[in-house]
């Protein structure tokens, strides 16, 4: 899509008529983003380096003032055609501004600033404004790999109840399947990068590439052979035990996992008569672990129907934490999953005696798409203006809703270098820079410049984003 890489044009409509807004002898704005809340309460911050490497490295060309220019002629805005020649010819096409943020992989509490924009150029104040549609939707890699997180807390839980290898068995524990329920393959990209934070099992396989481009991650993910239901039903309902047959031959080898879908007819009869009893050898010769895959129904009475059936035809060794884990088997769930179905499922396997180890998930449209800017309350507001050379405080307060009202001020974030707690603070207005910013007794600066007029300064690698966000516990 050659014609959506024009950085002008990745905006909104509004904001071409901005600069002619702010008060006289405005000379620099400063704007901030944050979670005001939502259904987490805390996110994992990630996927503004994608962004700024994607849209900021390239200069702004006169090429792309003049396909703007056009547009916005034609559009019904006015256009600031000037003041980008002026960044052209004098910066080089770079922009002016200065943006700060929290480490990626950071686990911040909501109602603290996460990054600020602010501009650095005089006659260019108005750019930060200008990019407030691209910069925020930051909001959704980070949305992702806050749920992604939160349901790894909640995995974690009940491995370290259940599992003898807790730690070992949950990078793999939670599937991407969202590729195909989400708007675009550049959705897919980043949502699924955005949950290979957390986990390492992914069928996204465009999460793959962009995390190798933007965090230079030689491979982020990893997947197993695994039947679809035309696969199976291919073979007819009459041939159904050939359909699973030819899955173990094909792919059924020491040590390996293969999944199969089992419930294209009844789940219930494939594991009894088909699993259980005709290739019930041939399972345990292959040396392989079979996952059987249920795919309809109350995914919590299923599962646990399906682990109950699977411990009748394999039986169970008891692991040193007094739970059973299956021979040879296990299973695993996709439909209907969420952070909520993930919860009650695995309370019912456990109070039934079953270890975790038994069981994996996968999240497609709850995971990529079931989410939008307002899942975490996501905000990008301007909070400080110098008007004749005088920082003022710029914030908005409705009447009508508390829950809308925004910071105000130039602010950093502060974090206890002991107990790991943030704390959002105010830039006194006679400062001209954060070092001369006294911190709270106890802790340090929060915020680090990842990028400064056309340059980016840090370029975490996807480890160092995965080792952060791995730190971090409920």
């Amino acid at each position: 899509m050659h014609c959506l890489h024009n950085l002008l044009l990745n905006t909104d409509s509004y904001k071409a008529s901005h600069w002619l807004q702010y008060p006289p002898q405005t000379d620099a704005t400063f704007f901030y983003v944050e979670s005001r809340g939502g259904l987490h309460d805390r996110t994992l911050f990630f996927g503004l380096q994608a962004i700024l490497k994607a849209y900021l490295t390239t200069p702004v060309r006169h090429a792309d003032i003049d396909e703007a220019r056009d547009l916005f002629a034609a559009h019904g805005e006015p256009f600031n055609e000037a003041g980008w020649r002026d960044i052209v010819d004098r910066l080089g096409g770079h922009l002016p501004i200065r943006i700060r943020a929290v480490p990626e992989g950071s686990v911040v509490p909501t109602h603290q600033v996460l990054m600020t924009i602010e501009s650095t150029d005089p006659a260019a104040f108005w750019v930060p404004s200008y990019l407030e549609t691209m910069l925020l939707r930051v909001w959704y890699p980070i949305t992702v790999a806050t749920t992604s997180w939160h349901a790894k807390q909640t995995l974690r839980q009940f491995l370290q109840r259940s599992s003898d290898d807790p730690e070992g068995q949950l990078p793999f524990k939670l599937h991407d399947f969202g590729s195909r329920g989400v708007s675009s393959v550049e959705s897919a990209a980043i949502g699924g990068a955005a949950h290979l934070v957390n986990f390492l099992g992914t069928d996204t396989v465009s999460a793959l590439p962009f995390a190798k481009a933007y965090y230079h991650e030689p491979m982020a993910g990893f997947s197993i052979p695994a039947a679809e239901h035309s696969t199976i039903t291919s073979w007819g309902r009459e041939n159904e035990v050939q359909a699973y047959r030819n899955m173990l031959r094909q792919f059924a080898r020491p040590g390996s996992i293969v999944a199969v879908v089992s419930d294209s007819y009844d789940i219930y009869h494939a594991i009894q008569a088909h699993w259980g009893k005709t290739l019930r050898q041939e399972v345990i010769d292959s040396g392989a672990t079979v996952v059987i895959r249920p795919d309809s129904g109350d995914p919590v009475a299923v599962v646990h129907q399906c682990l109950e059936l699977l411990d009748e035809a394999f039986g169970h060794v008891v692991n040193g934490k007094g739970y059973k884990v299956l021979n040879h088997v296990r299973v695993i769930q996709g439909d209907g999953i969420n952070p909520t179905s993930i919860r009650a499922i695995l309370e019912r396997i456990t109070s039934a005696g079953y270890a975790t180890d038994n069981l994996a998930f996968g999240m497609g449209g709850a995971l990529l798409q079931r989410l939008d800017r307002d899942t975490q309350k996501f905000a990008l507001k301007c909070s400080a203006a110098r008007v004749a050379g005088q920082w003022i405080d710029v914030y908005k307060d409705p009447v009508t809703d508390k829950g809308k009202q925004s910071k105000r001020g130039r602010m950093s974030l502060m974090r206890h270098r002991e107990y790991g707690g943030y704390r959002t603070v105010q830039i006194p207005p006679g400062a001209q820079d954060l070092a001369s910013v006294d911190a709270p007794a106890g802790y340090d600066e929060a915020l680090v410049t990842v990028w400064e007029n056309g340059r980016l300064l840090q370029d975490w690698t996807f480890a160092q984003v995965r080792e952060r966000a791995n730190a971090e516990r409920i």
